[in-house]
């Protein structure tokens, strides 16, 4: 575990860097709305856990189980079916080809998105990702194509396949001259965050926020300081085999990082969203990086607890177990997690 609070002049550093960046949204009453004419887009519990809190030493710990969140098994489901269903509602997607990368879950995402409008999707998956991730997409209707060892190979094949093609690239990551369809994207993740901060009987005093390209983290940062401001700490917690978030920080700009493959899977990117970075660096406090042991812990936990995941879904409880005693959680203290995914099947 290594945990960093960055110094405001670190912060401004990587904020100057961005500047022509967008930050995440804050309004959630779009996707709201479209998710309310959608018949399997039921919310999501959020579960007060008295086994976390006695092994955290916390007054309470809830956990937002996106488990089951609209049949798909992890809150990616918000993401690029709301771009498909605006794109729907705009009249421009009949016949059209959504492609992109995906380490999983993104892709079920896209891949039911076109299932439910009439599209087409193309889902480009890296070597590691499991084969149990490839037969979901085609039981839904996408082509899956095997391109590259990690996950920005396989992005990079998506893109020049949209380019070669005329197809729709629909990334949940976002880069220099390609941040509208991301934005967008991440606006949908809002829907989490405002359920959650309806169901919260309290405002919490600890958020525990898994990034791989950052997109989750970044939209429930800021969808955090604008419903209850200041005084939530939010922490991030990455890998240490893919620190994309954190060494970006550290270097005050945008870097690509190198690692081995991390068992935390969904959380493996190298590289990190510039619009997750930009609302990061605003509204995050600390970032954690956490071992493979430490991921491994944070989902044996999380089945402790009843709630089965994988090392990506638990990273959040990871970071929170392996950093309580030193982000000062206490008996008064009430944490966020996010369950952001199901058990592997």
């Amino acid at each position: 575990m290594k945990l960093s609070h960055w110094s405001a002049l670190k912060r401004d550093a990587l904020r100057t860097a961005l500047a022509d960046v967008p930050t995440p949204s804050t309004d959630a009453a779009q996707p709201l709305a479209l998710l309310e004419r959608c018949p399997s887009a039921g919310e999501t519990p959020l579960r007060d856990v008295p086994a976390l809190a006695d092994r955290l030493t916390a007054g309470h710990v809830h956990v937002k189980d996106e488990r089951g969140r609209m049949g798909l098994g992890s809150f990616k489901a918000l993401g690029a079916a709301y771009v498909i269903a605006s794109d729907a509602a705009a009249g421009s997607v009949a016949g059209q080809t959504y492609v992109t990368a995906s380490a999983g879950n993104h892709g079920l995402s896209v891949a039911a998105g076109c299932q439910a409008f009439g599209a087409t999707a193309v889902i480009y998956l890296a070597e590691t990702v499991p084969d149990a991730f490839a037969d979901r997409l085609r039981a839904i209707g996408a082509t899956v194509c095997r391109e590259g060892a990690i996950y920005e190979e396989s992005m990079a094949a998506a893109a020049k396949a949209a380019d070669e093609n005329g197809w729709v690239l629909l990334s949940d990551s976002s880069w220099e001259g390609y941040v509208e369809r991301p934005h967008k994207l991440m606006e949908g993740y809002l829907v989490l965050m405002a359920e959650a901060v309806r169901q919260m009987p309290e405002p919490p005093t600890h958020i525990f926020l898994q990034a791989g390209v950052g997109g989750l983290a970044g939209a429930a940062a800021a969808y955090a300081r604008h419903a209850w401001g200041a005084d939530p700490r939010i922490v991030v917690v990455e890998p240490e085999a893919a620190p994309a978030i954190f060494a970006a920080l550290h270097a005050g700009a945008f870097v690509t990082t190198e690692g081995p493959s991390s068992a935390m899977g969904r959380l493996d990117c190298k590289e990190a969203s510039l619009i997750a970075l930009a609302g990061l660096a605003r509204d995050a406090d600390d970032f954690l990086l956490i071992s493979e042991t430490e991921g491994a812990d944070g989902a044996a936990l999380a089945a402790e607890a009843g709630l089965p995941s994988t090392p990506s879904g638990a990273a959040g409880l990871a970071g929170a177990l392996a950093a309580k005693d030193a982000l000062g959680i206490e008996g008064t203290s009430r944490v966020l997690i996010i369950l952001s995914e199901g058990p592997e099947t």
